[in-house]
């Protein structure tokens, strides 16, 4: 009944996943190569879990 207050947690990580790699383009642009890797991992991470998700609701 209240589903559409429900938050959508695809969503959240798509989000989330965006802001990672925005932030991982900029330190790779100011030079911080070592930031831009540690970073790029966790948007990876994060790309897991929404490849998780999907297939999940795809099933």
């Amino acid at each position: 009944m209240f589903s559409i207050f429900k938050s959508d947690p695809l969503k959240k990580l798509n989000k989330r996943y965006e802001a990672k790699l925005a932030l991982a383009m900029h330190a790779q642009r100011n030079g911080n190569i070592k930031g831009y890797s540690m970073i790029t991992a966790e948007a990876e991470e994060i790309a897991a879990q929404i490849k998780l998700l999907e297939a999940k609701n795809n099933s």
